[in-house]
C-alpha cells in the first residue's frame, strides 16, 4: 500500500493547477495534481505543505488545506491510497520546479489532458464541485 497526498489548486478564476511529469519517472508526460508520498509518522497535511513548497515554491498552511475525496488504486506492482484536499489560498507564486510544465485548467476541461489512472476519477469530482 502506497499513501500519497494530492492538492487541487484553485486560482482566483477557479482553474485547477495541473503539473506534466518529467521524463524519467513512472508515467511520464502524464499530468497530475501536485503532491507526493508521505514520509514514515508524516501526516497528508504536512507531506502536502513539504511537497508543495519543493515541487512549486508556494507556502501552504493546514487550515488552507480542506479534505475533499480520495482515490483508491491497484497498480500492477502497488495500491494507492490518495487523498485530494483542495486549497484555495498560499504564499509565493507557482513556479515549475520538478515538472516538465504546469498548466491552469478550468474544472471542464480538466478531463482533456491525459492523467495516471488514479487521478483521472477525480476529475468529475471537482468538475461537478468546482
Amino acid at each position: 500500500m502506497l499513501l500519497v497526498a494530492a492538492a487541487a489548486l484553485v486560482d482566483v478564476d477557479g482553474r485547477v493547477l495541473l503539473c506534466q511529469r518529467p521524463p524519467g519517472k513512472q508515467l511520464a508526460g502524464l499530468w497530475e495534481f501536485p503532491g507526493g508520498k508521505l514520509e514514515p509518522g508524516e501526516t497528508p497535511e504536512a507531506c502536502l505543505i513539504r511537497e508543495l513548497e519543493e515541487e512549486l515554491g508556494i507556502e501552504v498552511k493546514t487550515a488552507c488545506l480542506a479534505p475533499f475525496v480520495f482515490a483508491s488504486h491497484t497498480y500492477p506492482d502497488f495500491h494507492l491510497l490518495m487523498p485530494l484536499y483542495l486549497c484555495r489560498r498560499w504564499d509565493g507564486m507557482v513556479q515549475r520546479r520538478e515538472h516538465t510544465a504546469l498548466a491552469w485548467v478550468e474544472p471542464m476541461r480538466l478531463a482533456d489532458y491525459p492523467m495516471p489512472p488514479a487521478d483521472a476519477p477525480l476529475v468529475a469530482y471537482l468538475r461537478d464541485f468546482l
